[in-house]
């Protein structure tokens, strides 16, 4: 993924540009897999490659919200997707498998307020 500077290949020095973005031809869709993992009290939105090995984004609702009980909001979760579509298409992601994740287990297996129609939409017509 390294690529000479134009100063490289004249013979001049120059510095090495670092491109993390796939190498694709046009018109070719790169995926990746967005996990939305929504409770009562939080909602994380990660986006990850095919593997799921390797992290590409991360956004909470804690890291979007002002205050404590607005982690779970749909406002919230809205403004945490608009930042993970912002950063995909930053680094020229065009199509994301969703995965939606509830809390499970022995507690409730429904999805928390921000995983509902808000915050799939906007991350579908954005990316």
């Amino acid at each position: 993924m390294h690529r000479k500077c134009p100063s490289q290949e004249d013979g001049r020095e120059g510095r090495i540009v670092i491109s993390i973005e796939p190498q694709v031809a046009k018109r070719e869709n790169v995926f990746g897999v967005c996990h939305i993992f929504a409770s009562f009290s939080d909602t994380f939105v990660h986006v990850t490659d095919l593997s799921g090995k390797e992290t590409i984004c991360c956004v909470t609702g804690g890291m979007r919200g002002k205050a404590d009980q607005d982690e779970s909001s749909p406002s919230t979760a809205m403004l945490a997707v608009q930042d993970v579509a912002q950063r995909c298409k930053e680094l020229g992601i065009t199509a994301l498998h969703i995965k939606l994740w509830a809390t499970g287990g022995n507690k409730t297996k429904t999805p928390g307020p921000g995983a509902h129609r808000q915050l799939s939409e906007p991350l579908a017509t954005q990316v």
